[in-house]
Order: C-alpha cells, then sequence, then structure tokens
C-alpha cells in the first residue's frame, strides 16, 4: 500500500510539472479575468509585447498546433482573408504557436499572412494563457519558394482562441476552435463585445 501510494504520488507530480510531455494547465482563465501580460518573438525576431497593444484595439489571440499543418493552415488563411474586416472593427490578430520565428516567417510568406505570428517555444505565454501543451520534437515539411523545407518545433499547443478587450480582460474564449470556422466566430464575437 505505502509503495502504490508512492508511486501514485510521483505519477501525479510528473504530470503535474509536465514531464512526461504533457503539461498541466496552469490556472484556467475564465471570460471577464484580467488577460496576463506576455512577450514573445514575433516572425521578424522581434520581440512583440502585449502591453504596447493590449488598450489600443480588441486583442486576438489565437493557439495552434503547428506551421504548415492543414487545419493550421486554414486557420491561418482565413484570419488573412478577414483581416481587412476584422481591423476595421479595431481588432488585432495575434497567432500563437511552438514553432520558431522563422518557422513562422516561412509560413507567413507560403501564404501571405499579414498579422503577427508569435514563437512561443517554450510554451511560456500558452501557459500563461493555462492553455494545454506537449513537449516532444516535431517536423513538418513544405515546399516555400521551389525549395523543400522542414520546421522543427519542440512544443504543440492545442488550438484555443481569446478575445481581449479593451480594459485588458478576457471577453471571449473558446477551447473547442473549428479551425477553418475560428474568424468567423471571433467576427460574431467582436459584434457582441461590440455591443456591451
Amino acid at each position: 500500500m505505502i509503495t502504490f501510494n508512492r508511486t501514485l504520488a510521483l505519477c501525479l507530480t510528473l504530470c503535474t510539472f509536465g514531464l512526461w510531455g504533457i503539461s498541466a494547465s496552469a490556472a484556467e482563465l475564465k471570460v471577464g479575468d484580467k488577460a496576463p501580460e506576455f512577450e514573445a518573438l514575433d516572425t521578424q525576431g522581434q520581440a512583440w509585447k502585449s502591453t504596447d497593444h493590449v488598450g489600443q484595439k480588441l486583442i486576438v489571440v489565437y493557439f495552434y498546433p503547428a506551421d504548415m499543418t492543414g487545419g493550421c493552415t486554414k486557420q491561418a488563411c482565413a484570419f488573412r482573408d478577414d483581416l481587412s474586416k476584422l481591423a476595421g472593427q479595431d481588432v488585432e490578430v495575434v497567432g500563437v504557436s511552438g514553432d520558431s520565428a522563422r518557422n513562422h516567417q516561412l509560413f507567413a510568406k507560403k501564404h501571405n499572412l499579414s498579422f503577427t505570428l508569435l514563437a512561443d517555444t517554450e510554451a511560456k505565454v500558452a501557459e500563461a494563457f493555462g492553455v494545454p501543451y506537449t513537449r516532444g520534437e516535431k517536423s513538418v515539411k513544405a515546399e516555400v519558394d521551389g525549395k523543400e523545407e522542414t520546421l522543427l518545433r519542440n512544443v504543440t499547443i492545442q488550438r484555443w482562441t481569446f478575445i481581449i478587450d479593451k480594459d485588458g480582460k478576457v471577453a471571449y474564449k473558446n477551447t473547442k476552435v473549428a479551425a477553418a470556422d475560428d474568424s468567423k466566430a471571433v467576427a460574431e464575437a467582436v459584434a457582441t463585445i461590440k455591443k456591451k
């Protein structure tokens, strides 16, 4: 019995601290909570700080698993196609994944993405928002400008979307995102937020 209890305690500890490749999320954010402040490298390798943006516009922070994969590409391209409508509603879109700034650069180039992508290579932003993720090296191959590129990542973040209002609070949260329809769901949420 003592051995079983110690084993159970060890299993719980390993799972809690993500040592088996699965992360336990931090305290879960709810609508109405203050959004965490965060910083990560953008596509150009420059530091992007939420404190420079929150309060200026509504900020859509969408987490996604990987650059160049099917669902993630559909999601990004839908945001790209709806960006002018969202920008007209005073909305800024920020995509976050465990990919590097270089991966994001290739992804943005291949699909003409004109919004910010952040490299959350250590899952610090995901943890701040309570978004689950897994550790472990994964790769995706893609052709960019006629050359085959291999995009490596060590963190794979789940697909969740948030909207931060001008007061810095979480105004919208979706943990069951349909990749291709995310931008439409966000547009509807923005319309509701703006009515309040």
